[in-house]
């Protein structure tokens, strides 16, 4: 790593999100091109930076900037080119130079120790000497804090971020308490705070420490989906976390309850610990759910003369449990439509919409993921967006403020429908019940046979737990769905039952493969030479669902070879390496989490843009369609034709999709789906996962690998427990 001394001629370009910039420097009378994270440079200032000469492709000899250091300028010439570059408002060239003249050397001191004295040049009044003294100091004090922090191991990025939140309270809170960090600011966790806290010489065993680590390690098990942990697990996981006594962790319950941090709550012969968080979205969402749950004084008879009036007029013949649904949709505010592939649950939504259409009432549709919701508006031919979208994402945190509808700005219609509940956690849901108001119909659609949803939460298995609100169950499958080897052998497989695998039928096939790279051999087969034209689709619309990230049929090992072979390299074909990936223009890639600040937008034809909107969230899929390395940025094209600008610092948020988990698919469908397969985890390995994954696909399953394994799935019908609050809270509001 080389140092090199030089002031900034010229910023050439900035993100102003996450300060990188392409700046010119002059080093030594010659001018230098400089990359790196410069949150509050200004052109004139000198800076000492550490770093390595690099040579880009297109614009040649760079220094790319590891970290830097500003420095006070040494002579009267650089203080004034400082000064008459713009950094420090109300002073230009012709202003500067009046101030060196007169003070010299000793300028940056009377700014400083006696700005008053400022006000004896001529255009300089005593009111605009003290402005200018306070931009003098607040950059100086910034520059100290970022002295300060870069001490202690912490980025340039996350330093700015820490100073904007505790200004000059920054050195006692790294001193003190630097785990405070992990909850006040985004992008610092526990881990962060902790290496931090190391470095600055705070025991392992400090109450701060403590605290922290059970925050944390609640925070973490709600990634596993749990909205709480009995106390003992909570102890346990929390004391290896912090390599202490689980007696040290309970210690502290009392306190963080005290705290209003974590609530402790009676469940059984168990105690349960819920962070405050968590333990609020369940309490309001049941009672939001309750508030909207209202009967409505309408006839059965009339409704089922106006269902018999809807078949007639659109042929849909309904049976007995879909014609029950939408008597319950019509007399009830809140209900519950469940049922497998093939048992007529668009037939019933679609139903449904006709008769409040005829009823002159306002209908929005929704679904919790893109392609679910595009496929929502195909079967019933109505306009269904996201629920993220619905509620107008604002760029907040989900949950708590994240959106423009809530309490003081309502949705405004008279009928909610919901499809693929399943996948809603207990954050989304929090968030849409707070945008519902009182008298709106709510209609609920999923398949609890499915995954539950990869955020914390059973929110659609728990409100049918607590059996209060109305549900239909809808399990008669259809002629033309039992035509359909998916469907009759997914309501098989959801059943236990016996699945043959000859390969007689049109749309299920089981090649038998025994090594993972002959199934992986095979698996390209499929997708590049024999799928393609079986299912009028191209390589890029079939999905490789796979149950692991890691292992030989794993994501992260399929989705190299799949890149290589569906996209590989080409000349005037741009690419950029990151954390080991090789990231393709051409490449299929997914989101892997809620980012509400990306922004989106639609352009014309000529590159206008002619809709913008915000949020891209976990599981939207798209395709690099350009890399620009001078711009350090790549633009990527979601479903609904969104447009997206990602700074290179933030491709952690995406991962190739060639092949995705089975988790991942959720809620959205195929053409056709490939299936590797072979024997993993048992608790991994089980029935809903095989369910899940065969669902996704509209014409074509072909699973490869070893029978033995598939057979294992079925008969494994043990679910992953997760910890849940919410069907106590509703059963609760009824004693």
């Amino acid at each position: 790593m080389e140092t090199i001394n030089g002031y900034v001629d010229h910023i050439v370009w900035r993100n102003p999100d996450n300060g990188y910039t392409i700046l010119n420097l002059i080093v030594d009378g010659e001018e230098l091109t400089c990359v790196g994270n410069f949150p509050d440079i200004a052109e004139g200032e000198n800076i000492e930076a550490q770093g390595d000469y690099t040579v880009h492709p297109t614009y040649g000899n760079q220094f790319k900037v590891a970290s830097y250091e500003q420095k006070a300028p040494e002579d009267e010439e650089a203080i004034e080119r400082y000064l008459a570059s713009g950094a420090i408002k109300g002073i230009g060239v012709a202003l500067a130079a009046r101030i060196v003249r007169r003070f010299k050397a000793d300028t940056f001191r009377i700014m400083e120790e006696e700005p008053e004295r400022l006000s004896e040049i001529k255009g300089i009044s005593a009111r605009k000497a003290m402005e200018i003294a306070d931009q003098v100091n607040e950059r100086k004090d910034l520059r100290e804090a970022m002295l300060f922090l870069q001490q202690y191991g912490i980025t340039m990025n996350l330093a700015v971020k820490i100073y904007q939140r505790y200004g000059a309270d920054v050195y006692q809170m790294i001193r003190e308490n630097p785990y405070r960090m992990a909850e006040d600011i985004e992008g610092v966790g526990f881990r962060t705070a902790d290496e931090i806290a190391m470095r600055v010489g705070i025991h392992t065993d400090s109450d701060f420490r403590v605290c922290s680590g059970i925050l944390y390690t609640l925070m973490q098990a709600s990634n596993e989906g749990h909205t709480y942990l009995p106390e003992e697990e909570l102890s346990g996981r929390a004391a290896r976390l912090l390599e202490v006594t689980p007696e040290l962790i309970e210690s502290h319950f009392m306190n963080l309850a005290m705290d209003r941090k974590i609530v402790m709550q009676n469940r059984g012969d168990e105690v349960c610990i819920a962070s405050m968080m968590f333990h609020r979205m369940e309490e309001n969402s049941a009672a939001m759910l309750k508030a909207l749950d209202t009967q409505y004084d309408i006839s059965e008879s009339v409704v089922r003369a106006q269902i018999a009036q809807i078949q007639k007029k659109t042929g849909i013949e309904l049976e007995a449990h879909q014609a029950d649904a939408v008597v319950e949709a019509a007399r009830n505010g809140l209900l519950i439509v469940t049922g497998g592939p093939g048992t007529g649950k668009t037939t019933t939504i679609n139903c449904i919409i006709r008769y409040f259409e005829e009823e002159g009432l306002d209908i929005f549709l929704a679904a919790p993921t893109g392609r679910a919701a595009k496929r929502m508006s195909e079967t019933t031919g109505y306009e269904a967006r996201t629920i993220h979208r619905m509620l107008e994402v604002s760029g907040g945190p989900e949950g708590n403020g994240g959106f423009e509808r809530n309490e003081q700005n309502p949705l405004e219609t008279d009928v909610i429908i919901i499809d693929e509940m399943s996948m809603v956690d207990i954050t989304l849901m929090y968030a849409l019940l707070r945008a519902i108001p009182h008298g709106t119909r709510l209609i609920l659609v999923g398949d609890t046979n499915q995954l539950p949803s990869v955020g914390p939460g059973c929110v659609l298995k728990d409100m049918i737990a607590s059996k209060a609100f109305h549900t239909v169950c809808l399990t008669k499958v259809f002629r033309q769905a039992s035509e359909s080897d998916i469907i009759v052998n997914a309501h098989k497989i959801n059943h236990g039952e016996e699945v043959v695998l000859d390969n007689k039928s049109k749309d299920f096939f089981f090649l038998k493969r025994y090594d993972a790279d002959k199934i992986i051999n095979v698996t390209l087969q499929l997708i590049v030479q024999k799928l393609p034209n079986y299912v009028h689709a191209t390589p890029f619309d079939i999905q490789v669902l796979t149950p692991t990230r890691k292992g030989n049929l794993g994501v992260e090992r399929l989705n190299k070879i799949l890149q290589y072979y569906i996209n590989p390299p080409e000349d005037g074909k741009k690419e950029y390496e990151h954390a080991g990936r090789i990231f393709r223009e051409g490449d299929k890639v997914m989101q892997i989490r809620n980012d509400y600040q990306l922004e989106w937008e639609v352009r014309s034809k000529y590159g206008l843009a002619i809709e913008k909107g915000m949020g891209v969230f976990n599981g939207d899929m798209g395709i690099i369609e350009e890399i620009n390395r001078f711009a350090e940025q790549m633009t990527i094209c979601f479903d609904e034709n969104h447009k997206v600008e990602y700074s290179f610092k933030q491709l952690d948020e995406l991962e190739h999709a060639y092949a995705i988990t089975i988790h991942k698919s959720q809620g959205s469908e195929y053409p056709a789906v490939v299936i590797p397969l072979m024997s993993g985890p048992r608790m991994l390995m089980n029935r809903n996962l095989i369910y899940t994954a065969v669902t996704r696909a509209k014409n074509c399953v072909t699973i490869v690998g070893d029978e033995q394994t598939f057979y294992e799935m079925v008969a494994n019908n043990h679910e992953q427990k997760r910890y849940t609050g919410l069907a106590d809270k509703i059963a609760g509001l009824n004693k």
